[in-house]
């Protein structure tokens, strides 16, 4: 087999169902390119996520993706241009130039057009966040920019929502933010009820809140795609709220990282067809 036009991968954890590969290849097939994008698991090859991603440049890789649990550990190996994405600490796009790795985050600007595309303008209102990790960041500061008036945030690890909670209050003096240790404390009153956490996807079943917390939730995301109806997702429905699923930001921060990695252009409801097709 010929070798591929663009050379792409994603570096993570779990990702043997990722749908990113069959994103960025039907993304060249649009432009008459020949994609090959790899998943690149460390255990699977017995190295190191620094190993790995030490290495690309040299095989002849353009960019990778970045996921669970490495986009705030690889911001150190990066070069970041862009302020905002400075200030969010996480990368989950990366583009090999010479002797330089750039960092960029799509999962930012995938969130806020995933909103948009199904709420709209409407407003977030008061917003609880569960996870404070690397998409979580990169959300928070979404709903910054959606200009939420209050963001709460619930993480296990309660020096990281502090962390992220510092982070948000010098971006965004006005908003407020508010850490609680429970979840369910947290959704109290909340309109706005968010999943950042790896809890519900293949392999870690479950749900960060009990359908019992949601009674005040006017809509809630998971950033979970796979599988796209999680359980938190499937009781925030069936409570009535609005869903926005994982694989919207999953598209959206697909479509953004691919404009990343080559500037070509994409019919975007062709790709979204052949993707659920």
């Amino acid at each position: 087999m010929s070798a591929p036009d663009i050379l792409l991968g994603l570096i993570g954890d779990n990702i043997a169902a990722s749908r990113s590969p069959r994103l960025h290849e039907l993304a060249g097939e649009q432009n008459g390119l020949r994609v090959r994008y790899d998943r690149l698991v460390p255990q699977a090859l017995g190295q190191s996520w620094e190993e790995i991603f030490d290495g690309l440049a040299a095989k002849g890789y353009r960019g990778t993706n970045i996921t669970y649990p490495y986009k705030e550990k690889v911001v150190g190996r990066l070069t970041i241009d862009d302020p905002l994405v400075k200030a969010i600490g996480a990368c989950n796009t990366v583009i090999f130039e010479g002797e330089t790795a750039k960092g960029y985050n799509t999962d930012y600007s995938g969130f806020v057009a995933a909103y948009r595309r199904e709420r709209g303008e409407v407003s977030t209102g008061i917003t609880l966040m569960i996870g404070t990790g690397g998409v979580g960041r990169a959300v928070a500061f979404g709903l910054i920019a959606l200009g939420a008036p209050e963001i709460r945030l619930v993480d296990m690890d309660r020096a990281k929502a502090e962390a992220l909670a510092a982070d948000l209050r010098a971006a965004s003096p006005e908003t407020a933010v508010a850490i609680f240790d429970s979840a369910a404390e947290g959704a109290e009153g909340a309109a706005g009820l968010i999943n950042c956490t790896p809890v519900g996807m293949v392999g870690k079943e479950g749900t960060p809140l009990p359908a019992s917390a949601m009674t005040s939730g006017t809509w809630a995301f998971d950033a979970v795609y796979t599988p796209a109806d999680t359980t938190f997702l499937t009781d925030a429905q069936a409570c009535g709220l609005d869903v926005i699923s994982g694989w919207e930001l999953f598209f959206y921060q697909g479509v953004h990282a691919w404009t990343l990695f080559t500037g070509l252009p994409l019919d975007e409801d062709r790709l979204r067809a052949d993707l659920l097709a």
